[in-house]
């Protein structure tokens, strides 16, 4: 990637976590390129193949504008880690009068992180892997485990706990995703235990089950099939035994390709 942002998609995006897509949408902007490999990514054609058309800074802050125009309930910026610099100055061209979410796969920084303080309303990370063998094989970053946790940390020191308007959606606050692998169900919770000894109580999770298998998931033994009822149901009641009651369970109709949004250069 180079200085200038890449994206692929600005548009009204449904799918999120019901605080954050509401009822009208959260105004999603979709930038090419990632920091991981996973092998396994949905995005596949943005974050290992570049998809996607680089725009100025002044053209990046319209995108956000125009999505605010269209009702959007916040900006949520998809895989911004890469460009955050660029990212900065187009926010104070402009403050969007709604919320910004950063939404990443929790491999940041914390010095980049600084950089977006007072910028950035939500954060929206993933927490992937507890073990740092996993977190190697199918993301090529084995220290993932360390640097997520340190990452997710400093968002929550600049949120706080969550902050909900009359409608319920979120307009301060941290929420950490975790996607169920197939097979690995004992690595998803140990995964959701650091997350409770390591977060600040109350901070809520998202515990996703609409892994897809796409990208090279193929070449990965058992990695190309979608998780189980069972596996997503042991994850779950671990989840509330260990008391991490705030946030989202999945339907697992949601692992399907068809959730994935067409990278086709709308809205820009």
């Amino acid at each position: 990637m180079g200085t200038l942002p890449r994206v692929a998609r600005a548009a009204l995006h449904r799918w999120e976590e019901p605080c954050i897509s509401g009822t009208r949408g959260s105004g999603t902007v979709f930038f090419s390129g990632c920091p991981l490999g996973c092998v396994y990514c949905q995005n596949y054609a943005l974050s290992h193949d570049g998809q996607g058309r680089e725009v100025s800074v002044e053209r990046l802050s319209g995108i956000f504008r125009q999505l605010e125009e269209q009702g959007a309930h916040n900006v949520n910026l998809v895989n911004p880690t890469h460009f955050v610099p660029a990212i900065r100055r187009a926010l104070l061209l402009r403050r969007p009068g709604v919320p910004v979410v950063y939404n990443s796969s929790g491999y940041e920084r914390v010095r980049t992180l600084r950089a977006m303080e007072g910028l950035v309303d939500v954060y929206l990370p993933d927490f992937k892997y507890a073990d740092a063998d996993a977190a190697r094989v199918y993301s090529d970053a084995e220290d993932y485990p360390q640097v997520a946790l340190a990452a997710i940390q400093e968002m929550c020191r600049q949120t706080g706990l969550p902050r909900y308007d009359a409608n319920g959606l979120m307009t301060r606050g941290t929420l950490v995703r975790h996607l169920i692998l197939p097979g690995l169900t004992g690595a998803s919770m140990r995964a959701l235990n650091l997350l409770r000894e390591r977060l600040p109580a109350g901070t809520p999770v998202s515990l996703m089950g609409q892994y897809t298998p796409c990208g090279e998931a193929a070449k990965y033994p058992g990695m190309n099939r979608r998780i189980t009822r069972r596996e997503y149901a042991r994850v779950r009641a671990h989840m509330l035994a260990i008391g991490l009651t705030e946030g989202y369970v999945q339907d697992l109709s949601a692992a399907d390709e068809a959730y994935i949004p067409a990278f086709d250069g709308t809205g820009l």
